[in-house]
């Protein structure tokens, strides 16, 4: 499957809810986020995690390999009055600085990176005692849920063998295979924290969010995703006429140290 976020990058980033504040309210009281903190964010989208560090006084770089997601990125930043320095560069080769850093962040998208080179070149650019965190927030899928339901019908328009990435999280959205990841990159003092919360979604921002998934808008023909839409649209009105839609989701992080 050739994944292109770039050509959904308008439904990336008015649709994808991104990490609540209770995620970065708990990496402060991990004492990763303050004031002065210099901080990269791989990998960075449409800069929802960039723009999450920065608002707590973070010094942010943030890089990512698609130019229209850069946009957005650059775009949302400015609207909310916050400095973010961005690049076009992948995880695994930054081009920035060595040893520069305290804190290295990969919110929902290490799985798409070369992950022992990411892990290697994280090292690099952090200071000894710098932090790495690996995130996601994955949407749960209970029995007869409107999740179930979407993932039914994105299986139904792009068939065949589920892609790799979506076995790392089981399901479940825990990810234990990214501890032999930076353990072997020379990472220590593992911990991990996960927490689950509810998102509200319209049915407008709903197909706007699975437009934006990786298995439809961003590797689907333009003519596949617009049948998709309007096929969820009806399914919705049908079976989840309720708005707005409660999505649960769950949280993961992964933090490191850099010895």
């Amino acid at each position: 499957m050739q994944v292109d976020f770039g050509r959904t990058s308008s439904d990336y980033a008015r649709h994808r809810a991104g990490f609540p504040d209770a995620f970065f309210e708990r990496l402060a009281r991990e004492g990763l986020l303050r004031p002065g903190v210099r901080a990269v964010d791989v990998g960075t989208g449409t800069g929802t995690i960039a723009r999450g560090l920065a608002r707590k006084g973070c010094t942010v770089t943030a890089l990512d390999v698609s130019a229209p997601m850069l946009e957005s990125a650059r775009g949302l930043a400015t609207e909310a009055g916050l400095r973010i320095d961005f690049h076009q560069a992948p995880a695994e080769r930054t081009g920035l600085p060595s040893e520069a850093y305290d804190l290295v962040v990969a919110g929902q998208c290490w799985h798409w990176f070369d992950r022992p080179s990411a892990a290697r070149e994280a090292a690099r650019l952090l200071v000894p005692g710098g932090r790495l965190v690996i995130a996601h927030n994955d949407w749960l899928a209970p029995a007869g849920s409107v999740v179930e339901a979407t993932e039914s019908l994105i299986d139904a328009f792009n068939p065949g063998p589920p892609p790799t990435y979506l076995s790392y999280g089981q399901g479940i959205g825990l990810y234990p295979q990214w501890f032999r990841d930076v353990a072997d990159a020379g990472f220590t003092q593992l911990e991990s924290f996960t927490f689950d919360v509810t998102v509200p979604y319209t049915h407008e921002s709903w197909r706007g969010r699975i437009r934006a998934n990786a298995r439809v808008g961003a590797s689907l023909p333009a003519s596949a995703v617009a049948r998709f839409d309007t096929t969820f649209a009806a399914l919705l009105a049908e079976r989840f006429p309720q708005e707005p839609l409660s999505i649960p989701h769950r949280i993961f992080a992964l933090m490191a140290t850099r010895p």
